[in-house]
């Protein structure tokens, strides 16, 4: 018996309908169309990933249903691996094409594409990926990049057309039933969602982008909060470029704009820093730091479980931790503190940090998480090295205490003035004010005016290696945009 035609759209990271190259191209096509999301076990299980992930992707999953229903479509989704999803098809239809885009991933995705491209070529099916965005795979150089980048946000969104598609549906398998519960504090999946956060930001509350990007509390509100929806591919950075052209091109609102867009292409350019050399997941992009002496005893494991749970004695770096475990979600410069407060301050393997994080952001993009963590941590050989003091950072990005109380609530009866140095406190003033460090809230784990002078020493040493010197030059000849 002759088995029936099928094409299928394969969604991972790419969860809308707009601005969707492989979904357009399938609408031009004749055969019947599977849209499928796989739930992967051994991305679910991986350890960069944690439930808010799958719930964020369970949300965008809903959002995309109800915009797909009016045309009668939907997305099916399975819990497999697509080696699995593939036989399975394989057996019922005869499988056309396999449309998707290309992922820049962690090594598992990586070699999950693999198998699959040779499923396919064993199998004769046409698998055709689309670039995602302005990166371009196996780059080993970066000249004209910027003028690629250019041209790939100016070109024409790639929108399809459902009117002549022929929908294929097949049963759902069972979801977590943790995964599709509402989370609250967190922001909520989707390409409707997405619209509405992009909205906001446009109407009102970005305007001062530019001025509270570095400020954990006000940036909360006016930075773009887009970064989740463009992990997830709720949006496409096209379509944010676009839209910023479009309505914030008055003179009050340039600031912001030139901001966001070079955060946005920043964003592309590390993560065709990843594509190019994607190795760096499992050691520093320069590899002269494979042999960092970070401190590994008893001690650093219980401040790597202090700097986890946000109970350091420090309380910039608590409540940013804290922030992360309630929300998913922190302005980019404590991100780089928490960081620099790990491998600097507690001289703990950037490695032993990674997944941590990784589990805690709802935006974990593996493209921008390697790069940047390397970088915050000092271990490229190239980048200015910066120990971020976090009472300094407290005194001048929360110097209400308005981020700290919020976070850290049992700092709420303390005054401003002693909210970033509890430690400081005076006995009488334990008295006054009923609060008792070590007790009330941790003792600061360390001594900054110790660690910090004493990783400067030990980074810049490293830094002047010949071996870190000549790691540097071809990182340099290799990531790095010409000047026009």
């Amino acid at each position: 018996m002759k088995r029936p035609p099928l094409q299928v759209v394969w969604l991972k990271r790419d969860l809308r309908l707009q601005d969707h190259a492989p979904l357009a191209f399938a609408c031009r096509s004749d055969a019947p169309l599977l849209l499928l999301y796989l739930f992967e076990p051994q991305l679910v299980n991986d350890p960069h990933y944690a439930p808010r992930h799958w719930r964020f992707v369970w949300q965008s999953l809903k959002d995309l249903n109800a915009g797909l229903a009016p045309h009668g479509g939907r997305v099916t989704c399975w819990f497999c691996d697509p080696i699995d999803a593939l036989n399975r098809l394989a057996s019922d239809f005869t499988l056309v094409q396999l449309l998707s885009h290309e992922e820049t991933g962690l090594s598992v995705t990586f070699e999950r594409d693999q198998a699959v491209s040779r499923w396919c070529d064993d199998n004769g099916v046409p698998w055709h990926q689309w670039p995602n965005g302005a990166v371009q795979r196996g780059l080993n150089h970066r000249r004209g990049w910027d003028g690629h980048w250019r041209k790939t946000m100016a070109q024409p969104t790639a929108e399809p057309d459902w009117a002549r598609v022929r929908w294929c549906h097949l049963p759902d398998q069972t979801i977590p039933a943790d995964w599709r519960s509402a989370a609250e504090g967190f922001q909520p999946g989707g390409e409707s969602a997405a619209r509405d956060c992009l909205d906001g930001f446009l109407a009102q509350r970005g305007r001062d982008y530019h001025r509270h990007i570095s400020q954990p509390g006000n940036s909360r509100t006016s930075c773009s909060r887009l970064s989740p929806y463009l992990a997830w591919g709720n949006l496409s950075v096209r379509q944010v470029i676009q839209r910023l052209r479009q309505d914030a091109d008055t003179p009050d609102w340039r600031p912001a704009r030139r901001a966001l867009t070079s955060r946005l292409k920043w964003r592309d350019h590390f993560i065709q820093k990843f594509e190019s050399e994607c190795a760096m997941e499992g050691r520093p992009i320069n590899q002269a730091y494979r042999h960092f002496p970070y401190h590994q005893d008893a001690d650093s494991d219980a401040r790597l479980l202090a700097w986890q749970n946000g109970q350091t004695g420090y309380p910039l770096v608590d409540a940013s931790m804290r922030a992360l475990h309630q929300t998913g979600y922190l302005n980019f410069r404590m991100r780089a503190m928490l960081v620099s407060f790990l491998c600097h301050h507690l001289m703990i393997d950037w490695r032993r940090g990674v997944h941590h994080l990784a589990r805690l952001f709802l935006d974990f993009e593996p493209g921008i998480h390697y790069p940047q963590f390397q970088m915050q941590a000092a271990v490229t050989g190239i980048h200015t090295i910066r120990i971020y003091n976090p009472v300094k950072q407290s005194l001048e990005q929360d110097s209400d205490g308005q981020f700290i109380q919020a976070f850290c609530p049992e700092l709420a009866r303390l005054p401003v003035p002693v909210r970033h140095t509890p430690w400081q406190l005076t006995p009488m003033e334990h008295l006054l004010y009923e609060f008792e460090p070590g007790r009330d809230y941790p003792s600061p784990i360390i001594d900054l005016s110790e660690t910090g002078p004493r990783a400067r020493q030990l980074l810049w040493q490293w830094r002047a290696r010949p071996d870190v010197q000549q790691e540097g030059q071809r990182i340099l000849a290799r990531h790095v945009r010409p000047k026009a």
